[in-house]
């Protein structure tokens, strides 16, 4: 592909990934060539042939100002009405419990996890850190000396991150010690997972890695068929018993037997469709949900679909477009749509309950449910808690203004989220005040005659 077709395609896709970028280093000079590399790298996964290269680049990344290209991950500076600012303003913040930082995120995303009593952190420059989830003071650092891309993952009494090289790190929870390195494919970009003896890793280029926890030997590895043009994803793996959960690129949900690496069924999320490689982009690039009976997941450009869990077959689906992510409780299927609302479907039959539509053009990361709150936060450094009945947002936290892309991390008196500055802070799910029902905050939800009435009393509320 040509450097003036490349381009426009990053350009215009923004988290698209390209898998062809032959040819760059003859038509632009060195520092074009570097700049459109990290793009490509970052945005863009590499084929087979150029992953040595693309990794190479992206071990670099940590030392490059990459400020320019935030609007990756979250996209353009929303355009917010003013009714809607002014509805926004009105709601009441979330009770904070305290904050601390790392190095700001240079071309990696982090999710911190809660274990223990402890909240672990991890961040590119190679530091992996403690801090104590009540007060939040810092109580230790793993320096990997290596630049991280992906964690942080625990279990089987680990602490697991991963490389811009595709190393996976393995380290003793207790006493911080190294305890093996194994390679992978290529960049590690979300957290690894153990569970029942083993890590399961999912690269940059769509393999899943089973290793033994206990040595990081391999075990398997799962690579499915990749359309050449897909969205950057940071999803990882979910796993149940014995079963490997893993969406991927063109809306095929997976369930691999996590002994064998065999694949036990697949089923179709969304079916790509359209005219262009773009339009017909229906990837799954957030991790499935489940409960006892089911497993959901929601693709980019394509639907919302819940599967039975032994088979495959489906349940229901409905469309909708999310590359963030979805949760689930008892009763209802949180969705953050593309666009910015907030969607709670039935999980039974897909049924819309409600739609929190206040956040309209806002990015909004993968929904925590915590007690009867959906907590989501947006590309605005903001935290939304949401009533999960019907939809009203409660409360409304700025952090560091940095974007919260990642699921928020429950906390057993609240919960904690990190933003791409660096920044950890930790909120209960209560509200410094009782708020009022605000304009557009129940949506749907607003037909007994009590809610009407009320709505009545509020300036622009409409029933």
């Amino acid at each position: 592909m040509s450097p003036s077709k490349l381009m426009p395609l990053a350009m215009l896709a923004g988290r698209v990934i390209i898998r062809r970028f032959a040819g760059i280093a003859d038509a632009v000079s060195q520092y074009r060539q570097y700049i459109l590399l990290l793009t490509s790298s970052f945005l863009l996964s590499g084929c087979a042939g150029m992953i040595d290269m693309a990794r190479d680049v992206a071990s670099s990344l940590a030392d490059i100002d990459i400020s320019g290209v935030t609007e990756m991950f979250v996209g353009k500076a929303p355009e917010l009405s003013p009714e809607q600012l002014a509805q926004l303003e009105v709601i009441p913040p979330a009770r904070s419990l305290w904050k601390a930082g790392v190095e700001e995120g240079q071309a990696a995303v982090f999710l911190p996890v809660f274990e223990n009593g402890t909240v672990y952190v991890a961040s590119t420059d190679g530091l992996l850190v403690r801090f104590n989830a009540t007060t939040g003071k810092a109580s230790g650092v793993i320096d990997t000396k290596h630049k991280l891309s992906g964690g942080v993952g625990t279990g089987e009494g680990l602490l697991l991150v991963g490389t811009f090289k595709g190393e996976v790190l393995a380290f003793d929870e207790k006493s911080g010690n190294r305890l093996w390195k194994a390679q992978v494919s290529t960049e590690v970009l979300s957290p690894p997972h153990a569970a029942n003896g083993m890590v399961v890793i999912r690269t940059g280029d769509g393999r899943i890695f089973s290793l033994e926890a206990s040595s990081g030997k391999r075990k398997w590895i799962y690579q499915g068929a990749t359309p050449s043009l897909t969205v950057r994803s940071f999803a990882g793996v979910l796993i149940s018993d014995d079963t490997v959960y893993a969406g991927f690129a063109g809306g095929k949900l997976v369930a691999i037997n996590s002994l064998t690496g065999s694949v036990s069924w697949e089923a179709a999320v969304a079916r790509p469709k359209g005219a262009s490689e773009l339009e017909r982009i229906a990837d799954i690039t957030s991790l499935p949900v489940m409960d006892e009976q089911q497993v959901c997941a929601v693709a980019y450009q394509g639907r919302v679909a819940c599967f039975e869990i032994t088979t495959g077959t489906q349940i229901w689906a409905q469309d909708v477009s999310s590359n963030a992510g979805l949760a689930m409780d008892n009763h209802y299927l949180y969705v953050s749509e593309n666009k910015g609302a907030l969607v709670a479907y039935d999980k039974k039959d897909g049924t819309r309950i409600w739609t929190q539509s206040l956040l309209d053009g806002i990015r909004l990361s993968p929904p925590l449910v915590r007690d009867a709150r959906i907590i989501v936060g947006d590309s605005l450094g903001y935290v939304n808690l949401i009533r999960n009945d019907n939809g009203a947002i409660v409360a409304r936290s700025l952090t560091d203004e940095g974007a919260i892309v990642t699921r928020p991390v429950p906390l057993p008196d609240g919960f904690a989220v990190q933003t791409l500055k660096g920044g950890i802070y930790a909120f209960s799910t209560e509200s410094m005040a009782v708020p009022p029902l605000l304009p557009g905050q129940s949506s749907s939800i607003l037909r007994s005659p009590q809610s009407q009435f009320l709505c009545a009393l509020l300036p622009f509320c409409t029933p």
